[in-house]
């Protein structure tokens, strides 16, 4: 009884203790387009922009918390081109440029600078510097096209469970309406706002849903009730 109050009680301070919220909602799990608000202390920092998400839509991810899902809902794996659904911690950001004025940790994206999305690698799920021995599957950090002169990295899949879905980023899109490999992205000046916005000290998310799971996350984070993407659709319940 001891240990189980102590569990909900160390689960109610994760919950509350996001000062900052990065919130992504989708209107179904197959969409590629999705809208985007930032909050502090319940209060909307960044209003709705349009982002995207996976060329496949939305699976389940592994974050910090469960969500209810359902025995059909699709799962994220590798390779899917599927963005995970979950609640993450934000742990860092990346970028070209080797100066930053930040508080959130940095890494500066060197050429030799990689992830490794080889699920049978030690280093599944890691950026790394380039090993003299090459992972079989990995990505640079430093690419030809700028979709990663700026990114944020989303602890999704931390433990690195095999084929579980690896280098999940919030970064620059390539256009438009294209949609992602897994990560989220957006225009350069709106994630440029964003990366500034993001405070280590204030532990913030990545909460990213469909638009079904509207209800259950304003119970758990009340602080979203001025939200406007969760407000139009708690009249939807699952079925």
């Amino acid at each position: 009884m001891i240990k189980s109050f102590l569990i909900l009680i160390s689960f109610s301070t994760f919950l509350f203790s996001s000062q900052q919220i990065v919130l992504v909602v989708a209107d179904d799990f197959n969409t590629s387009k999705a809208k985007l608000e930032c909050f502090e202390d319940g209060n909307i920092i960044h209003k709705s922009i349009d982002v995207n998400i996976g060329k496949k839509g939305l699976g389940w991810g592994l974050g910090e918390i469960k969500l209810s899902q359902r025995k059909n809902d699709p799962i994220k794996v590798e390779g899917d081109k599927k963005a995970p659904i979950g609640v993450f911690k934000l742990s860092k950001v990346f970028g070209y440029s080797k100066n930053n004025n930040l508080s959130i940790p940095y890494i500066h994206t060197s050429k030799n600078l990689i992830c490794v999305d080889d699920s049978n690698s030690k280093k599944y799920n890691k950026i790394i510097s380039m090993p003299k021995e090459k992972p079989k599957s990995f990505e640079f950090m430093k690419r030809d096209d700028l979709q990663y002169k700026l990114g944020v990295v989303v602890e999704h899949n931390k433990n690195a469970e095999f084929k579980r879905g690896s280098c999940i980023f919030i970064h620059v899109q390539k256009k438009k309406n294209a949609g992602t490999a897994g990560c989220t992205s957006m225009k350069l000046e709106k994630l440029k706002k964003i990366v500034t916005w993001l405070d280590k000290k204030k532990n913030p998310i990545l909460i990213q849903i469909p638009k079904s799971l509207s209800n259950e996350i304003l119970k758990l984070y009340p602080e979203l009730t001025s939200s406007r993407l969760l407000k139009n659709h708690t009249n939807l319940e699952r079925n």
